[in-house]
């Protein structure tokens, strides 16, 4: 099988001002598509040729799920995000992380402090846990939720390659911002 780069669901320019499109190009025309092309050169003969996205990233190790977690990872990124995004999310989502952070502004507020000190490079995520209750949760590099058992309901990319261009060395500026692009649809869907 072979994996290839999904379409962005929206034009490049489509999130400026808060990601500009020359960040778009770098971010999905460069890093992204090398993850697909290096996953595909490192699974060809192998056991993992035939394999789903999501069956590589359970069984493979090093290199292998290093480049099938980052495609995975910045696929469902892209889905996070709208050009009509932002808002609050409502419904049982909005209802969850209210319960679970008290409101949504602090969820908003815990959400950044944890992008902005994830170590290096990295995600921060909304996730479900297995009793269904909300977590805010930190990856390294090309971790993914799915390896511990939570379901990602959102992710912010915080690698430097997400934010440089347009935020140079101000991630907190960039998780500040990023909220005015969340697809709380997209988010809410995985939620159910």
């Amino acid at each position: 099988m072979t994996h290839e780069l999904p379409a962005l669901p929206y034009a490049k320019d489509a999130l400026a001002p808060v990601i500009s499109a020359e960040t778009i190009e770098y971010h999905y025309g460069k890093h992204h598509q090398t993850y697909v092309t290096n996953l595909n050169n490192l699974i060809a003969g192998t056991e993992f040729a035939d394999l789903s996205l999501t069956d590589i990233i359970l069984k493979a190790t090093g290199g292998i799920f290093n480049n099938a977690a980052q495609v995975w990872n910045h696929s469902f990124y892209w889905n996070c995000l709208s050009p009509t995004g932002g808002g609050a999310p409502d419904g049982d989502l909005g209802a969850a992380i209210a319960a679970t952070f008290g409101s949504f502004e602090e969820f908003k507020k815990q959400f950044a402090q944890a992008g902005a000190t994830n170590f290096g490079s990295g995600w921060t995520w909304l996730v479900k846990n297995a009793d269904g209750s909300l977590e805010i949760f930190n990856t390294s590099n090309a971790g993914t939720p799915m390896t511990s058992g939570k379901t990602a309901l959102l992710t912010v990319d915080v690698w430097e390659h997400a934010y440089y261009i347009d935020y140079r060395n101000a991630r907190p500026k960039y998780l500040e911002t990023i909220w005015d692009k969340i697809n709380w649809a997209f988010v809410a869907s995985n939620y159910a």
